[in-house]
């Protein structure tokens, strides 16, 4: 079958990794942007480019007619969604194929499945994968949540079924916190997600959150490894590695099994990501989620493995047979990504839309930094922050660190404020070298002060 003419639903730095990704198969691209976003990188690299509609993503990135009309248009024979916006939508997945091209992704039935949390749950329990004891389906009333947690034991956590990004999740110490709180994780669910649902799942004290890379083209799915991805803010990423650090390699092998076992029972294609809650202190790992689309931390696992994932992922939606087998895939040394985004971090990490000055970006041997910016370039205010990833590689976890630390000092964005010196300081933090993070680590820390202009040379 064959992709001809991507069409590349999408923006920023997934756009043009997405664009590059095309390229290097021979396959002409096709970029959408919104008015916003003509002038943007991905814009000059793509073959050709179509605008979608005005700034606001609700009426651009996130309108499914108008990007399939755009889509087809063009010319174009598959459409990739990149991560966000449309990127885990099974209406949107389903309007592509019903218009006659290929979605780069999982069917829109597994993409509904695995969105669901309560359904996702299920799957992984026919899966054999171990799951976080909680609710064995929604939980519509308060009387069955106040059973479920009496049963699993306080605290818990309330979930919403169709949730993502941290939202519509509330922690519960006692009843009087559920009563309060469930009605809430019920309406931030419904005006995030259009979906009210919610579920109960036992609260695993300061856990690590693991997730194993999958690639599958329908029939047989490979694990690519595991990434940690421990420190968070508010819910969200800001530093990722591969592999996980101090993980014993039975666990580290059940893992990548049962992540392998769930792709292969939900008849997954593409590039996906199967998520963990991991208690280190009992050695035991849960299944939270399913990521249907390609991750922002993808590059970790590319370094430690060389693959080119984005590109895997369009040849086998291509109708490709999944090229390479488990045991071609080695791991090699460790990766780290830091995430930079466009936020004053000093300042409660304030979005800072600025325009783009000088730009000295390090690129060599071990060191990649994947972005969509270039001088002059005006950010705009209307998306998600994130300009870029700087991500390293090195023979050991702690070298990894050491480069990563050079690095963003050899970083220079004039023009913006940026999170690097958040970074700066992680790289410098006795924990993060001693492994000695959890996902609840970061926030405290932060609290306590630790960030300051002094510790990381200035928050340019």
């Amino acid at each position: 079958m064959g992709i001809e003419r991507l069409f590349i639903a999408n923006r920023g730095e997934i756009a043009v990794r997405i664009v590059r990704a095309a390229q290097s198969l021979g396959i002409h691209t096709i970029q959408a942007h919104s008015e916003a976003d003509a002038e943007m990188l991905a814009v000059r690299m793509a073959d050709e480019a179509v605008c979608i509609g005005p700034a606001q993503a609700a009426k651009s990135y996130l309108d499914v007619d108008a990007v399939v009309k755009a889509a087809k248009d063009a010319g174009a024979d598959a459409v990739h969604p990149g991560y966000g916006f449309l990127a885990e939508s099974p209406a949107f997945a389903r309007a592509v194929v019903e218009a006659g091209m290929i979605f780069v992704g999982p069917s829109a039935d597994t993409i509904q499945s695995m969105g669901d949390k309560v359904s996702a749950r299920q799957a992984a329990g026919t899966a054999g994968v171990p799951v976080v004891p909680g609710s064995d389906g929604r939980v519509d009333d308060m009387e069955t949540a106040a059973e479920i947690a009496e049963r699993i034991g306080y605290p818990v956590m309330i979930k919403a079924s169709a949730g993502g990004g941290g939202r519509g999740i509330r922690i519960a110490r006692t009843p009087e916190d559920l009563a309060k709180f469930a009605p809430q994780a019920r309406q931030e669910a419904q005006a995030a997600f259009g979906d009210g649902g919610i579920y109960i799942e036992k609260v695993i004290p300061q856990p690590r959150h693991i997730e194993v890379q999958v690639l599958a083209d329908g029939t047989r799915a490979v694990h690519c490894f595991e990434r940690e991805c421990s420190l968070q803010r508010r819910r969200q990423k800001v530093w990722e590695e591969a592999p996980a650090f101090g993980l014993p390699e039975a666990t580290r092998q059940a893992m990548c099994d049962a992540a392998v076992d769930l792709a292969e029972a939900v008849e997954y294609l593409g590039a996906g990501t199967v998520e963990y809650l991991y208690d280190a202190r009992a050695d035991k790992f849960y299944f939270i989620e399913m990521n249907t689309r390609i991750q922002v931390e993808h590059p970790v696992t590319e370094m430690i493995t060389g693959l080119d994932l984005v590109a895997l992922m369009i040849r086998v939606a291509g109708g490709e047979p999944l090229p390479v087998s488990q045991e071609e895939i080695t791991l090699n040394g460790h990766a780290i990504e830091v995430r930079l985004n466009a936020e004053d971090p000093l300042k409660k990490f304030m979005p800072f839309p600025g325009v783009v000055g000088t730009l000295d970006l390090p690129e060599s041997d071990g060191i990649r930094v994947d972005h969509f910016l270039y001088k002059g370039y005006q950010i705009p205010p209307f998306y998600d922050s994130l300009i870029g990833k700087l991500i390293v590689h090195a023979p050991t976890r702690e070298a990894a660190i050491d480069k990563m630390a050079g690095a963003l000092d050899a970083v220079r964005i004039d023009g913006l404020k940026t999170t690097i010196p958040l970074h700066k300081a992680l790289a410098q933090s006795a924990d993060v070298r001693a492994g000695r993070i959890h996902t609840q680590w970061l926030e405290p820390w932060l609290d306590a002060g630790n960030l300051t202009t002094d510790q990381t040379g200035g928050a340019s």
